[in-house]
């Protein structure tokens, strides 16, 4: 057994606790949380910091770690995505031995589940091996292309079959982004997630990443445009709708999984309201470090606090941030928008993460029976806010 104190303890979904232990077995699964009076002092482990369980990571390119710092910062998410069209291709040896090392990285920065998109099989192998839980999405899409649909789909569920699942790991078939897929491949997708043996799925999707995203739907203008041009795209029968992109994803997604929508830069209140009200299981992911990365920007997470959104942090890729840490996306928000609790901050970092991807069972809070990780921070609790120098030690 395990008996560890430190100056605090945030069990997340209970108020934060002094002068209490949480008792561990060797496989770090949770026994109890007592106050200390009730062990022998000397059996206990005291550290200096707080005590907060493992992180959830459910926005992540894994596979595209080994193009860190190849894609320039602050053109916007069209030029963005060029470069990583024009830019992936490198020998595979460089892709694993990048893909081992981000593993590696969020791991030691505490993070214990990830939500992941693949387009290929090349994170497959690390993942069947890693400390951490994987809920893989193997990401699909057709450019609006409905008579690609069928190919696409078969392309992308071979990829779907050699992914990890079980021992810890999930997947699904996910659709990439409004702008990106036409409604047969929304149809083959659900019909897909629908024939899986778990009933409820997580079903991921980027949402409102730029300006330009809703332009397209709303008035088939703006950068996407030219985007499809610039590739011989067609888009004659592409038709606006005059409303933003969510709406006409909402339209084609499933209601009855759990629904991730990633990055939200120009997300509203009402866009929001809205897809609630479709999906009570919807979930936010944001990636703040990747938003100013690729756009300069941050959502306007006022909306989401006003609407009691369920949100979630990711980190997006090494091709979009400096590093895999969830830690520094939430030093980032408490930064730049500091009107946004440190208990909040840490709920999105852990229990409202675990939710987003079904793990909330073991994962995301401390709590009797559950094997959440645990991690020792360095805060400064002034005003609750995350200082600067915050540091992460993984304990468990």
């Amino acid at each position: 057994m395990m008996k560890i104190t430190a100056d605090l303890i945030y069990p997340v979904t209970s108020k934060p606790l002094k002068n209490h232990v949480l008792v561990l077995d060797n496989e770090g699964v949770i026994k109890s949380i007592d106050p200390i009076a009730n062990h022998d002092s000397s059996s206990i482990k005291k550290l200096n910091g707080t005590l907060v369980p493992g992180f959830i990571n459910t926005h992540c390119h894994l596979e595209l770690s080994h193009m860190k710092g190849m894609v320039d910062t602050g053109t916007g998410l069209i030029p963005f995505i060029k470069g990583v069209v024009t830019m992936r291709d490198v020998p595979q040896k460089k892709i694993d031995a990048a893909i081992a090392a981000g593993d590696q990285e969020m791991y030691d920065a505490g993070i214990v589940a990830v939500g992941d998109i693949s387009n290929k099989v090349d994170t497959a192998a690390v993942k069947m091996k890693s400390k951490i839980n994987y809920y893989t999405f193997v990401e699909m899409f057709d450019f609006m292309q409905d008579e690609n649909a069928q190919k696409t789909f078969d392309q992308y569920k071979a990829v779907f079959d050699e992914q990890a699942d079980g021992n810890g790991n999930r997947k699904s078939c996910v659709p990439h982004a409004p702008y990106t897929v036409s409604d047969k491949l929304y149809q083959l997708i659900n019909q897909q997630n629908n024939q899986q043996k778990e009933t409820r799925l997580t079903i991921s999707i980027h949402n409102q990443e730029t300006p330009e995203e809703n332009l397209l739907f709303q008035k088939k203008k703006g950068g996407f445009v030219d985007f499809y041009n610039g590739f011989g795209i067609s888009l004659d029968n592409f038709q606006s709708t005059g409303a933003g992109s969510i709406y006409s994803a909402i339209q084609q997604m499933d209601h009855k999984q759990r629904t991730l929508f990633v990055h939200n830069t120009m997300t509203t209140k009402a866009d929001i309201e809205a897809a609630v009200n479709w999906n009570p299981n919807a979930y936010w992911a944001t990636c703040p470090n990747a938003n100013l990365y690729i756009e300069n920007r941050l959502p306007d997470y006022k909306a989401f606090l006003e609407t009691n959104a369920l949100v979630t942090i990711g980190t997006d890729s090494l091709t979009s941030n400096w590093q895999l840490s969830v830690l520094e996306e939430m030093k980032t928000i408490a930064r730049f928008k500091s009107y946004v609790p440190f208990e909040t901050l840490l709920e999105w970092a852990t229990i409202n993460g675990a939710k987003a991807l079904g793990f909330e069972n073991e994962l995301g809070s401390f709590e009797v029976g559950k094997k959440p990780g645990v991690n020792l921070l360095n805060l400064d609790l002034n005003d609750k806010v995350l200082s600067v120098d915050t540091m992460v030690k993984r304990i468990v």
